[in-house]
């Protein structure tokens, strides 16, 4: 009966036009109503205990990071260096898309960034070379959601605090699946442009430019070999990271490419404080519910209804992944994970199922709720960006929805492809 009272009290706030944040902790209230220990103390404490936790400062040093990039040129030489390489393919602004979208995912950690910075920067260069525009900008938001799979990724980092499971683990196991979506959009862009032949072809630059391009854009480049590397031989922590991040983007923006202004520190650092709030809270907001959830035994009640699948960890994890797909759909990133993780993560464990495997495809099947239907947050942002209407975009982003997916479930399938780079990378 718990478990309908917490649907019936999250759906029903959020139904009513409620923000996430407060339909958490109203959901928290119903089900303390229910067990009969009203305390507006519990409230209060379990929101700021939520806030005051050491690996969440990496969130907004990673969201300010991901502001100087885009303003300091870092995203725009980025671009530029995948043009210069893969450019000239059939199709080849698609190639640069996924290109440029794996490096920058190592970069700011942020999809909606992401997104944002390749649409404004491609959509214009390939509605006049002829491309299918909602194809286009569906391939783009597909790529922008490699943002949370790849380090540095803020989905990690708030799992890895709402899960206790190590942050730097997380990010390293990242790595290699964050890669395999990328391949896979690759694939499906060229099945889908296999038989194209209207779209413009740009010319093979001369060597020379594509090592002009090459060396213009390789203090861009160095910034994720830097961060990566600081972790896997454990210079620093991931929330260390994120400082060193801000440090690198600004220091290049500022004085290397001379495009970030002093004029504009101030709009950018209050845009990723805005954002930085949004998370805080509902991360706050998340703890009362979880807190109650577990006083409330919702895992155990869940457990129950997932007993017969618990003795084979193959079709339990299909069976969660399935679960968080559906729920996906209908709620965003953060709040999905703020309110899956502390239910699902006493199952992953009773099972015997490595936390971080588990985290990796968690956060990876997250990433892919931010392009499906009706919610989509991805989607709404290439949308605006590309001024295509949210249909169109829709109809083109299956194509790579379904490859990711692919990708998703064959994870599931060959946990190795997750555990073994793992453990290379923490030898």
């Amino acid at each position: 009966m718990t478990v309908v009272v917490f649907l019936f009290s999250l759906l029903g706030a959020m139904a009513l036009g409620m923000p996430i944040a407060f339909a958490l902790i109203v959901c928290g209230l119903a089900l303390m109503l229910w067990m009969g220990i009203f305390d507006s103390q519990i409230v209060a404490q379990n929101l700021i205990i939520g806030a005051d936790n050491f690996p969440l400062l990496a969130v907004p040093f990673f969201l300010l990071a991901g502001e100087f990039m885009n303003a300091g040129g870092l995203s725009k030489r980025i671009v530029n260096f995948a043009l210069a390489w893969v450019g000239h393919l059939r199709g080849g602004l698609g190639y640069v898309a996924v290109f440029a979208a794996l490096i920058m995912a190592s970069l700011s950690g942020s999809a909606a960034a992401d997104t944002a910075a390749l649409a404004s920067l491609l959509i214009p260069m390939m509605r006049e070379a002829g491309y299918n525009i909602p194809r286009s900008a569906g391939l783009i938001a597909a790529g922008g959601i490699i943002a949370p799979v790849i380090p540095p990724s803020i989905g990690f980092i708030i799992f890895g605090v709402a899960g206790g499971v190590s942050i730097t683990k997380l990010f390293l196991a990242g790595i290699f699946p964050g890669f395999l979506m990328g391949v896979s959009l690759l694939i499906a862009w060229w099945f889908v442009m296999r038989k194209e032949t209207m779209v413009k072809t740009f010319a093979l630059p001369p060597m020379k430019d594509r090592l002009r391009a090459t060396v213009d854009s390789f203090w861009a480049l160095l910034m994720p070999l830097a961060i990566i590397g600081g972790l896997k031989f454990g210079i620093f922590t991931p929330t260390e990271a994120a400082v060193c991040a801000v440090a690198y983007s600004f220091i290049v923006g500022m004085f290397v490419y001379r495009e970030l202004k002093w004029s504009a520190l101030y709009g950018l650092m209050l845009s990723a404080a805005k954002t930085t709030a949004v998370v805080m809270f509902l991360v706050a907001a998340a703890l009362v519910s979880a807190w109650l959830m577990t006083s409330a035994n919702i895992p155990g009640e869940l457990g129950k209804l997932l007993e017969p699948f618990m003795d084979n960890k193959l079709l339990l994890m299909m069976m969660m992944m399935v679960l968080v797909l559906v729920v996906g759909t209908a709620l965003d990133f953060a709040p999905t994970v703020l309110i899956l993780t502390p239910v699902l993560m006493p199952i992953v464990k009773q099972a015997g199922i490595d936390p971080v495997y588990f985290g990796v495809l968690f956060i990876m099947n997250n990433a892919i709720g931010l392009i499906t239907p009706p919610v989509g947050i991805v989607l709404n942002v290439v949308s605006g960006v590309a001024k295509v209407p949210m249909g169109d975009v829709i109809k083109g982003v299956w194509p790579f929805l379904l490859a990711q997916s692919i990708v998703l479930f064959a994870l599931v399938l060959f946990p190795d492809l997750v555990m073994v780079p793992l453990k290379w990378l923490t030898q």
